[in-house]
């Protein structure tokens, strides 16, 4: 295909002639694509005019020249033959199917227009003959369509598909996934022609891009593309401040709600009584109102985002779009600097452990787009008991390392040593154990000395380490002879402690695996 001069207007494509709105009512047989471009226009009322067509012409029949099937046949074949653009028709004419078979096999465009051919003639012309006009009322169709759209990404990828002719348009996350659309535009088999367009957020960052992937191959098609790809960024911008700042109200409410539930709850709780209080009434039916779960008992459920680099109403939206999907159950609120959910469970034994178990799956979950870090609490009652579980929840997810849940009642010495600052603490702990390091050239009295106060027992310890339990004998009368009583009650808190300060740190000196 030759581009036209430097300069010179592009020729106007099938597909941008039946956009502009230009044959009304019309309907279209074979290809649909639209690719094939329309420099000239054949009106036909002999047969043998057809043996004189020029390339890329629109061939439109008289009503003599269409009158029977064979001649609308002959039409096409001849269209066909000399590489015209399309075969255009007065519906009234009325057409066999043989005719729509035919244009479909041999990938001739057939269009059946209402009212006149020769008014469509007219019509054609003109868009031939100033093309860049047509292409502003495709760009003014387009901006009709996408305001009525309104500020939806559904129903603005929804106008798009409206008024770009063979084009799969998606509006993409800037992780890649798909949020309104179709996937095909992904697809670089689905189309030769890709035009991409950023969204922005309201804070000027990346908010979603505009992919379109169009099968035209017509010169200047992306940079139309584009253009009507353009206007869809204001109303999606404009999307995303609506939603952000309606999830910004509706986090504050949850939280207002929760924080004073709580207090109340609390208030109950060492009152030992119920509250019979209007206030608490209200509280209890706005809870059922947001779906809260009501009766016990309770599993508390709290998650910390790790992703510092991230605002965070990024980080909140990225969590609650996670927990909708994939959350163990009930709501997630703000509260206490992280966030909060709780379920109703049955009294089966050990709820704890099946809700740590759900909800260390789903912290390992791809559609968790950031990093976070998860604990839980309970079981506790009821509404009243709500606060406590919150509490120690909160405190133990603020431990807790990204990927991991921490059970609130189970707390170690590891994940209170996150909490601490390590500079301050390396200095004591190597003092606490400097007898026993001097001595210990391979590591394994230490590590003897961490596992036996992690574990409780000699047997348990020789388990873990996969040595005999005589060797942890042997290497627990070397530890007690170098001070460090792991029974002394005094003692054993600290040396905990220092032990798991130390081995979270490489120690580079000592490299065996036998201290005996």
């Amino acid at each position: 295909m030759n581009e036209p001069p430097t300069g010179a207007a592009r020729p106007l494509t099938l597909a941008e002639l039946l956009q502009q709105g230009q044959l009304a009512g019309v309907t279209v047989y074979g290809p649909a694509d639209g690719t094939a471009e329309v420099r000239a226009v054949r009106i036909v009322d002999r047969l043998d005019t057809l043996d004189r067509l020029q390339p890329h012409t629109a061939v439109v029949l008289t009503a003599g020249a269409a009158a029977a099937a064979w001649t609308m046949e002959m039409a096409v074949r001849k269209a066909w033959e000399h590489a015209a653009a399309c075969v255009v028709v007065a519906r009234e004419a009325g057409h066999p199917d043989s005719v729509a078979v035919l244009a479909e096999r041999l990938g001739v465009p057939l269009l059946l227009v209402a009212g006149s051919a020769l008014d469509a003639a007219v019509r054609i012309a003109s868009a031939v003959a100033q093309p860049e006009a047509g292409r502003t009322a495709l760009l003014a169709t387009a901006a009709r369509h996408i305001a009525a759209a309104g500020p939806h990404p559904v129903r603005v990828v929804a106008a798009l598909h409206a008024v770009l002719p063979s084009t799969s348009v998606a509006l993409t996350a800037t992780s890649g996934e798909v949020l309104a659309g179709r996937a095909t535009a992904l697809d670089e088999r689905s189309g030769s022609v890709c035009v991409r367009v950023e969204v922005p957020d309201p804070d000027g960052g990346r908010l979603a891009v505009l992919v379109a992937r169009a099968r035209s191959r017509a010169v200047g098609w992306d940079a139309t593309l584009r253009e009507v790809l353009g206007l869809c960024v204001a109303p999606l911008t404009a999307w995303a401040a609506r939603e952000r700042l309606a999830a910004e109200r509706t986090d504050r409410r949850a939280s207002g709600l929760l924080a004073e539930l709580v207090a109340r709850g609390q208030a109950t709780y060492e009152a030992a009584t119920p509250d019979p209080s209007e206030v608490y009434d209200r509280l209890h039916a706005e809870a059922v109102a947001l779906g809260w779960p009501v009766r016990g008992p309770f599993m508390v459920y709290a998650v910390r985002s790790v992703a510092e680099d991230l605002p965070a109403h990024d980080q909140g939206a990225l969590l609650t779009a996670w927990w909708a999907r994939s959350g163990p159950g009930g709501p997630l609120v703000p509260y206490d600097g992280c966030w909060v959910a709780w379920e109703s469970v049955d009294d089966t034994p050990d709820p704890t452990a099946r809700v740590e178990k759900r909800l260390r799956t789903v912290l390992a979950e791809p559609a968790l787009l950031l990093p976070a870090a998860g604990a839980v609490a309970g079981p506790v009652a009821g509404l009243a008991e709500l606060g406590r579980a919150f509490t120690d929840a909160t405190a133990a997810v603020r431990v807790a390392q990204p990927g991991s849940v921490v059970r609130a009642d189970r707390m170690g010495p590891a994940q209170l040593l996150a909490a601490l600052p390590r500079e301050a603490l390396r200095g004591p702990a190597e003092m606490l154990l400097a007898p026993l390091l001097d001595a210990d050239r391979d590591g394994s009295l230490l590590r003897t000395l961490a596992t036996l106060l992690d574990v409780g027992t000699p047997s348990a310890t020789a388990a873990r380490l996969a040595v005999h339990r005589n060797t942890v004998t042997a290497r627990l009368e070397r530890i007690r002879a170098l001070g460090c009583d792991p029974d002394d009650p005094d003692l054993r808190l600290a040396l905990h402690l220092a032990c798991r300060m130390l081995l979270d740190e490489p120690r580079t000196e000592h490299d065996g695996t036998s201290n005996d």
